[in-house]
């Protein structure tokens, strides 16, 4: 039963970025991009966001058709429960797209997918799309927002590449790689993109994620400059299921604020299932994915993404949930 309501839930995108990055253009792009998507919008403040206006027809009510007939709703109070109305239109649209204000964590609107049974069983997220402004984001590095705006994203543009050198570019780039190993990372102008790099990448499947850079998981930790990098642990050998879920809890409890992200596959003993799983701060969600392929390798993969991950301990945390020979 839970695998049917999974395999017809709506992929999510939720779209970040600091204040003047882009996100409004990319937005609108999405809108009206010619790919045979119907496309339904959360947005925090419509008229904040200046969503175009010729793609709107009436915005008296909370959620309202535009003329291309996408969906666009506005959160005026809880984005729980505006998910559960627009669900009541889900034969209108493909793809949900929550936009976030500028000065957002993402944090909260990524958790609501994880805390909330009917939400967790009529969508799903894709990916956290963060728009980086590649001229100004070297003012903003002291603002927490934008810093975790990157270190929660699935997808990065790097947008208004026009507007600096190359050489900034990749020092740019190689800053955010820094912080978030695993997220891929787009140049653009204008927001512009080609969508099948933002709508449905499944980014949260770790397997996707590690294309960018598969040596990544080689290594136990990622050397990193600030405070708020990168760590992958990697196991062949299986993993008592008991074990690790009160390590997590633990891990949680004591450093929950400092973990942003963490994402992985895991090969639990006694499972031939792959468990999914995914965790924003204080709230994670295992779940049982495909089974292991004939001839695949089974390993756990877990990835995390906060700060001042070395003084967790982790390494040698995840290594005592491995399944000993004596049980």
């Amino acid at each position: 039963m839970v695998a049917i309501a999974v395999e017809k839930a709506v992929p999510v995108t939720v779209l970040t970025g600091y204040l003047g990055a882009g996100k409004t253009t990319l937005l609108n792009r999405i809108l009206t991009y010619e790919h045979g998507q119907k496309v339904a919008v959360i947005v925090n403040e419509f008229g904040e966001v200046g969503i175009d206006n010729q793609l709107v027809i009436d915005t008296d009510e909370e959620i309202f058709e535009m003329n291309n007939g996408c969906i666009c709703c506005t959160v005026r109070g809880d984005l729980i429960r505006i998910i559960s109305n627009l669900m009541k239109r889900r034969d209108r649209f493909d793809h949900l797209v929550i936009e976030t204000t500028g000065i957002a964590d993402p944090a909260p609107v990524i958790q609501t997918f994880f805390v909330d049974d009917e939400v967790q069983t009529q969508a799903k997220l894709d990916a956290v799309v963060t728009v980086v402004d590649a001229k100004h984001i070297w003012q903003h590095w002291e603002a927490e927002e934008a810093v975790e705006q990157i270190a929660f994203a699935d997808v990065v543009l790097l947008n208004k590449t026009d507007l600096v050198k190359a050489s900034e570019l990749d020092q740019l780039e190689q800053r955010i790689r820094s912080m978030n190993a695993i997220a891929k990372i787009y140049r653009t102008q204008n927001a512009q993109i080609e969508m099948n790099t933002l709508l449905g990448v499944n980014a949260f499947d770790l397997n996707n994620a590690l294309q960018i850079d598969p040596e990544f998981l080689n290594e136990t930790a990622h050397e990193h400059d600030e405070t708020v990098g990168s760590m992958a642990l990697v196991e062949e050998k299986p993993l008592d299921g008991e074990k690790l879920n009160d390590w997590l809890g633990t891990l949680l409890q004591k450093y929950g604020p400092d973990i942003f992200r963490m994402k992985g596959i895991l090969n639990i003993a006694g499972n031939d299932n792959r468990l999914v799983f995914q965790g924003v701060h204080m709230i994670f969600d295992g779940r049982p994915d495909r089974l292991w392929k004939p001839g695949e390798t089974r390993k756990s993969e877990l990835v995390f993404i906060g700060r001042n991950l070395e003084q967790m301990n982790l390494a040698a945390q995840f290594q005592a949930c491995i399944v000993t020979d004596n049980g």
